[in-house]
């Protein structure tokens, strides 16, 4: 299969939104950074080369003035709040979690306040309020208090619940974590993109693509490029910003 077949099915679904009228959306999160890196440079690139926004989920602990500073010359990158310290509290026989019931609930919540206080401190307008919990799993316990500590939005992965504050999910994730760790085959990202644009007639949802720049292999950067290009040239294609998407979540719960 031919890079140009590969991408077909994707181009044709674009085509069919231009007939209707309508237009498909996209937003991208990129998880897990903290400093300035090569990888982070390509992705800030590559990224504002074809004018896609970027929603970059910084762990706090972690992260200091340098991402600040690298962030000030990419207008299109927003930085989110990633968990504390991406620290798993989890038992060995379970999935790793951070902010799961192991700890007493409020030390937890005292973490991700003070997480998304820096985060707003070293980042001021570019920090969104929006929670993304690492490994996406996050004890439902906690969700009812998020509000309650400064928190607007909540991301995680797959199709949103309902909660108290506004979610905006990921729900195309690129890598494939439980084999090469690599980028996941081409053409079967690209079955799921377009089978998640046809799902967005009922659900509403846009296409949220999940990265993670600094494990991404080669592959994984031919792929970005690629659906950038393809969704560039199609008049029915948008990537939005996050912040739009919250606000439209906020509307639409009124």
């Amino acid at each position: 299969m031919t890079a140009d077949s590969i991408w077909q099915p994707l181009r044709e679904e674009l085509k069919r939104w231009e007939g209707t009228g309508h237009t498909a959306e996209f937003w991208l999160r990129d998880d897990d950074a903290v400093e300035p890196t090569t990888a982070l440079d390509r992705l800030l690139d590559l990224t504002g080369d074809f004018a896609v926004a970027v929603t970059l989920a910084v762990i706090p602990a972690a992260t200091d003035g340098r991402l600040a500073d690298r962030l000030s010359h990419a207008a299109h990158a927003a930085v989110a709040v990633h968990g504390w310290a991406h620290q798993n509290h989890a038992p060995m026989d379970q999935k790793k979690q951070e902010l799961g019931a192991h700890r007493p609930r409020g030390a937890v919540l005292d973490e991700l306040a003070h997480g998304l206080s820096r985060i707003i401190r070293l980042h001021g307008e570019r920090a969104v309020p929006m929670l993304v919990p690492p490994w996406n799993r996050i004890d439902p316990g906690l969700i009812d208090d998020l509000g309650s500590i400064g928190f607007t939005a909540l991301s995680v992965y797959g199709p949103p619940k309902p909660a108290p504050i506004r979610v905006v999910n990921s729900n195309v994730d690129i890598m494939d974590w439980h084999g090469t760790r690599g980028c996941r085959d081409h053409a079967l990202l690209v079955q799921e993109i377009v089978a998640r644009l046809q799902q967005r007639y009922d659900s509403g949802e846009p296409v949220g693509l999940l990265t993670h720049h600094l494990v991404h292999d080669e592959a994984t950067w031919v792929f970005l490029e690629q659906l950038f290009e393809v969704t560039g040239r199609s008049r029915a294609c948008r990537w939005l910003p996050v912040s739009m998407l919250i606000d439209r979540s906020a509307k639409g719960r009124k």
